[in-house]
């Protein structure tokens, strides 16, 4: 069973070349939920996709990481099959399910071939109505979680990303770990992950995705038996994160010969008009790799790192602009000084005409790349919905990439890239800062 299941994973990697066959219908089942669907009957293998908005930005006051450990703990046992039992009987239809949680959401992914959907839809189903939540699993993942935070403390670029967070989110759910504190986890209960779960899954925050060998009446008929007896309504989902967190450097000391940080401001929404030229911007200064001006400035020409990225950062409830670099403790505060530079001499003369002709072709030509397989299909038309781009969006993006002027990047970079706001969060043992 495994074999095939491999087999049809392949085959599914290779079957919708990219870009060609992403053709998206919108369905409605028999009970009103909505789903996006791309038919395939090529390989009898579907890919199935949910998300449900809100996240670890659900977590109850004082019960920090309660629904990161309840997501890590649906494929540990459901309805009358403990947790060994459930992983027996999803390995014997040769089936995949996975589970993740993030700020802003908690993703299902599940893969299944055509000849088992029903009985691997009865498994995802026990897991999301019906889960265990038995006390040695609940203590053996708790454990794991733990291990993972221990771990994080000892990091400098958790460290970095961590001291970062609090001071641009403050009390926001974005300014603390979804996975909780070493205490937080540590208290939650059996009750505490049974709401949790009743709080984050929920009806009016789901969007689901599908691609394979699966109609759109059949997709109907398998979106209200697995996902109809799902509760109406959640937990309310956090109003906006105000960004509070203003120009300067902070350090937090590390014993280690590398400092370490992260950098950023207040960003752009998804929804903004002007965020195709922020993105395309954002391509030349930070994100282009080696061709990025910051690569150049920083690496190439001085020597400073091995790397330096930034990178458009619009969640749900607020959105930063940030960037990362490495550099040895005697050389960070010449890094700093170099990147304050180039995000003030962009924001200045903005770029080039063959700086913005090399950025349109990078990234609309690595863009079809994105649709190697059933699942990342899935994946991205439930991130398409989640984001309201529109069913079209696959076929319209990269015009407007292309549609973006150079006087659409200088005027953008005037606005969005303020080098005296930017807040460098320094870990380890800077000279000079």
């Amino acid at each position: 069973m495994m074999v095939r299941f491999l087999a049809a994973c392949l085959a599914a990697l290779l079957a919708l070349p990219a870009w060609a066959g992403v053709n998206i219908r919108e369905i409605t089942s028999p009970g009103g939920i909505s789903a996006w669907l791309v038919e395939d009957h090529s390989i009898p293998f579907v890919a199935l996709e949910l998300r449900f908005r809100g996240g670890t930005s659900l977590d109850a006051p004082g019960k920090r990481g309660a629904t990161y450990l309840m997501s890590a703990l649906l494929e540990e046992g459901a309805g009358d099959l403990d947790a060994r039992a459930y992983a027996r009987a999803l390995e014997s239809l040769a089936a995949s399910i996975s589970y993740d949680a993030s700020d802003d959401d908690i993703s299902v992914s599940a893969r299944f071939l055509t000849e088992n959907r029903d009985q691997a839809v009865s498994l995802l189903r026990l897991a999301l109505i019906e889960p265990r939540f038995d006390a040695d699993a609940v203590e053996r993942v708790r454990q794991q979680v733990l291990s993972g935070l221990r771990s994080d403390l000892a990091d400098p670029n958790d460290i970095a990303s961590a001291a970062f967070a609090r001071m641009a989110y403050g009390d926001h759910p974005y300014g603390s770990d979804g996975k909780g504190t070493l205490e937080s986890v540590a208290a939650l209960t059996r009750d505490d992950l049974v709401a949790a779960h009743r709080g984050a899954l929920a009806r009016d925050r789901l969007y689901v995705g599908a691609v394979g060998d699966i109609t759109a009446e059949e997709l109907g008929a398998l979106v209200d038996a697995l996902l109809g007896d799902l509760p109406a309504t959640g937990t309310p989902i956090p109003g906006p994160a105000e960004v509070t967190i203003e120009g300067g450097v902070t350090v937090v000391p590390f014993d280690t010969p590398q400092s370490v940080a992260i950098f950023g401001h207040v960003g752009l929404p998804r929804d903004h008009p002007d965020f195709f030229p922020a993105f395309v911007m954002n391509q030349i200064l930070g994100s282009g790799g080696f061709e990025s001006r910051l690569m150049s400035e920083v690496r190439e020409k001085r020597g400073l790192t091995y790397g330096v990225y930034s990178y458009l950062m619009p969640k749900d409830l607020a959105a930063v602009y940030l960037g990362s670099v490495a550099s040895a403790n005697d050389r960070m505060a010449e890094a700093i000084e170099v990147i304050r530079a180039e995000w003030a001499r962009m924001a200045t003369e903005g770029v080039t005409p063959e700086e913005l002709e090399a950025a349109k072709t990078y990234l609309t030509g690595e863009y079809p790349l994105r649709f190697d397989g059933h699942g990342r299909i899935a994946s991205i038309m439930t991130a398409m919905q989640m984001q309201e781009l529109g069913i079209d969006y696959i076929n319209t993006r990269n015009d407007k990439v292309n549609a973006v002027t150079l006087e659409d990047v200088r005027r953008v970079a005037a606005q969005v890239l303020k080098p005296e706001n930017l807040h460098f969060v320094v870990v380890g043992q800077p000279a000079g800062l």
